[in-house]
């Protein structure tokens, strides 16, 4: 394929010009890749998508996680494609809103109701201040080993990224390790009567150690705590139940979205009805202000959900997720071993929801070895910042891609050999989304 890629160089240019950043979500920036191979994409279908230069690649992560059924999936454009000259917005509710609300709460049945809006940030923001108004605390605990949970304030100004965000925003937000239940007890002791809710994801890159989320659920129980799960990865790719559903531990409230509509904008707020009525009509209490969107319930978005449920329940995505990515994770370690790099690219997660480490001399995660691996990979022809497959990909594909890695691992071994990536690169690293200065 070569590292030529003219088109997409002045396509970067085109969106640099008048997108703040070149993108509308920081991890598709250009600055995620290597320096010139930033392929701008023209179109996908199934588990592949081709660049505007015509190159096709075989893609990981599609869509941050959420085309976990490939790219225009037949069943799910027929039920977007159905619903769209119907018209997408009313004054009042359509009935597909009380359908997707019931056919999300029959396949999430740890839930008493739910409210749809557009993207994940929304949905764990407005479910942080469901916990605030219930319990009239002010105290937010978020999991610190947790990478991303809302674009809002309360989470932004915890990061490097916290230009424009007031510092008493933030003094409000306290953290805690996962997977650690005693300093978990010992925060909510510490901050006893104070804090509102404790956010997390029920799993990320490692299992929850046993005991581990029902220890939460005792200890958010006696302490008056709203237990919320952030459901955004989870929910579609541990079980089509979520997280709550594979480990049996219910939240108070939990958050879904990007697998939900399979790249269509869609999210969900759902959890028990006692606290979700605050944001309603049916309640003595003093009202919320939950989700209020102009388009949280635009009807083909909402189409493509009970789609994708649809197809959740009719065929086995979840263990095809979980045996391809078990066949890619054996395989790139396989390769790595031999070449002599296993203890520098490791391959970490859930099959369904793998990523990759790439480890420098002294095994620390390197950016200038990622880049060097990055570079080789789409050289190749494998697209993706991660090893999250989707059910679109083939073993074929999956074959393909070790054989790629295994290219890599053998440009990775010589610049081990030398100490020094550098020269492999191709130019400057690529970066941290949560860095100070651009």
């Amino acid at each position: 394929m070569g590292t030529n890629l003219p088109r997409s160089t002045e396509a970067n240019e085109r969106l640099h010009r008048v997108i703040p950043g070149g993108a509308h979500t920081y991890a598709k920036g250009s600055d995620q890749y290597p320096e010139g191979m930033a392929p701008v994409i023209s179109h996908g279908r199934g588990g592949h998508v081709w660049d505007v230069d015509g190159n096709e690649y075989v893609e990981y992560g599609a869509g941050l996680r959420a085309v976990s059924l490939g790219h225009a999936h037949p069943r799910v454009v027929e039920a977007v494609r159905g619903e769209l000259e119907k018209g997408s917005n009313f004054i009042r509710p359509s009935i597909i809103e009380a359908e997707a609300a019931e056919r999300f709460l029959e396949n999430v049945p740890t839930a008493d109701m739910v409210k749809f809006t557009k993207n994940g940030s929304d949905a764990t923001t407005a479910a942080v201040r469901l916990a605030r108004a219930a319990t009239g605390r002010n105290l937010v605990a978020k999991c610190a080993d947790h990478a991303f949970f809302s674009t809002d304030d309360w989470f932004i100004g915890t990061t490097p990224m916290n230009a424009g965000i007031p510092d008493e925003t933030t003094e409000a937000v306290v953290s805690f390790p996962y997977g650690d239940l005693k300093a978990a007890e010992e925060l909510l002791q510490r901050h006893d009567g104070e804090i509102a809710c404790m956010i997390l994801e029920a799993a990320a890159a490692v299992e929850p150690p046993p005991g581990y989320l029902q220890g939460l659920r005792e200890l958010t129980t006696r302490h008056g705590v709203v237990l919320i799960f952030d459901e955004m990865i989870t929910g579609f790719r541990w079980s089509a139940h979520g997280a709550q559903g594979l480990y049996g531990v219910t939240p108070d409230l939990s958050t879904f979205g990007k697998a939900l509509g399979n790249g269509f904008a869609v999210s969900a707020l759902a959890g028990k009805r006692e606290l979700m009525e605050l944001g309603g009509l049916r309640t003595d209490r003093e009202r919320v202000f939950l989700l209020s969107t102009t388009h949280g319930a635009e009807t083909h978005s909402l189409a493509a959900a009970m789609a994708v449920m649809d197809v959740y329940r009719e065929e086995d995505v979840i263990g095809r997720l979980h045996a391809l990515g078990d066949r890619l994770a054996t395989g790139v370690r396989e390769v790595a071993a031999g070449i002599g790099v296993g203890d520098h690219v490791v391959v970490r997660g859930r099959a369904s929801n793998l990523v990759f480490g790439t480890l420098d001399e002294q095994g620390r995660p390197s950016q200038p070895y990622r880049t060097l691996f990055l570079r080789e990979l789409i050289g190749g022809g494998v697209l993706g910042p991660s090893f999250v497959v989707s059910a679109a990909l083939t073993e074929a594909d999956i074959d393909k891609t070790i054989d790629v890695v295994a290219q890599a691992c053998t440009v990775y071994r010589k610049a081990l050999d030398a100490n020094d990536p550098v020269p492999w690169m191709g130019g400057r690293p690529v970066q941290p989304v949560f860095r100070k200065h651009a």
